[in-house]
């Protein structure tokens, strides 16, 4: 790893990052960065992570040419990451795993989470169930009734739903609640971050257990093609399924990053969760990135079709590699994804998620422009199942 993709000892990538935090919790983020440093230095620690990625998760997942997308889109050929054949259909389960184990080494019986897509509520309701841990899960009202399904199957493995009613009842109110909780009982209590956000040592810890999906993509593509991508495309929420993606090949500067972000109802409308392409600089949730804020420094309500996108802010990591030049950043608007997972379904009898849709439908466009030599790489970040009935109510308002 270069000094380039590290952040420095105060957590910063650049000017984004730190510890935005309460007093009471610098403690524990003190004793989390602690004990992260020595799990990295265990090889047993890795060697269980690893073992986990393999025999539970499923890992390594394919990379898999979509022929009949790229037939029909025509131009560059188009492959997918098939994190949705990951155990619980995403992406999350990842990150999940690799901090479930470091709060057992840790002595922490109990963890809390928070979610949006539910995925990440999921992911931790089995990596808890899996290490005999307790979990609680913190979720948008307006979330859960969005992603039924994924709350019928935390509490089937024994997670705690914790419902959240305040602001716009989405992720960004769910991780406050789970904060609150966190800072209320940070004694024997583990906080498990879904995303490349928070104060550090978070985004540098979900970024290393998702980087296994850049590290498999990396090996499949020199052993099927001899080469590496030409680019890389990604949903960007928070960020951790894109930077999974991205970090190994960061210093492969032929490679080139682009991250998809919520366009919503369309940039001008204000009505979108875009904080790289349409944000400024601030403070959220405990490190300096872009976000969405309005002109008194007040958070703004975010929209997405997919839920795990709506979210104001982004990983302080994504916002160092904007400032560099280091990747590009759009945005897809609500129809738009809804183009791209009708696409998907249709050409390859795939069903992703809401989220990754937006991608598809750039990584689809960009393909058309480009010449049959050249290779693109989606990150297929979730499967479709859960958002169904958001696909049914697209199709109704259309109707």
């Amino acid at each position: 790893m270069s000094t380039g993709d590290r952040p420095d000892v105060r957590g910063y990538f650049g000017e984004y990052g730190g510890k935005f935090v309460p007093e009471t919790l610098m403690a524990a983020l003190d004793e989390l960065e602690h004990a992260y440093r020595e799990a990295c230095a265990d090889e047993s620690f890795a060697h269980e992570f690893h073992h986990l990625c393999h025999e539970y998760i499923g890992r390594p997942t394919p990379l898999y040419h979509a022929r009949q997308l790229s037939e029909q889109i025509g131009g560059a050929a188009i492959l997918l990451k098939r994190e949705d054949l990951a155990h619980t259909g995403a992406h999350k389960i990842n990150n999940a795993v690799g901090q479930a184990l470091l709060a057992r080494r840790m002595g922490k019986k109990r963890v809390i989470a928070e979610t949006g897509a539910g995925q990440h509520g999921v992911a931790v309701a089995a990596a808890c169930a899996l290490l005999g841990l307790k979990a609680i899960v913190y979720m948008g009202d307006e979330d859960i009734e969005r992603q039924s399904p994924n709350v019928h199957r935390m509490k089937l493995m024994g997670a705690e739903v914790r419902s959240v009613s305040s602001g716009s009842r989405t992720l960004k109110d769910a991780i406050n609640e789970a904060i609150r909780d966190w800072v209320t009982n940070v004694g024997d209590t583990y906080y498990l971050l879904g995303s490349v956000v928070g104060p550090h040592p978070y985004p540098l810890m979900v970024r290393d257990f998702q980087a296994v999906i850049g590290q498999e993509t990396r090996e499949q593509m020199l052993a099927a093609y001899n080469r590496l991508p030409d680019y890389l495309v990604a949903c960007v929420g928070g960020g951790s399924n894109s930077l999974g993606l991205f970090h190994p090949f960061f210093n492969d500067r032929k490679v080139e990053f682009i991250g998809v972000e919520a366009g919503g109802r369309g940039l001008e409308t204000g009505s979108h969760a875009a904080p790289l392409t349409a944000g400024r600089v601030g403070v959220l949730h405990g490190a300096k990135s872009y976000l969405l804020e309005d002109d008194n420094g007040q958070i703004r309500e975010t929209h997405s079709i997919a839920p795990g996108l709506d979210y104001p802010g982004v990983g302080p990591e994504h916002s160092y590699y904007k400032d560099i030049g280091r990747a590009r950043y759009v945005a897809v608007t609500d129809a738009q994804a809804v183009e791209g997972f009708r696409l998907l379904c249709d050409t390859e009898g795939i069903i992703p998620a809401m989220e990754p849709a937006h991608a598809i439908y750039h990584a689809a466009r960009l393909a058309a422009d480009l010449s049959t030599d050249k290779t693109i790489v989606i990150n297929l970040s979730g499967r479709g199942d859960k958002d169904l009935d958001i696909i049914a109510g697209a199709k109704d308002k259309k109707a």
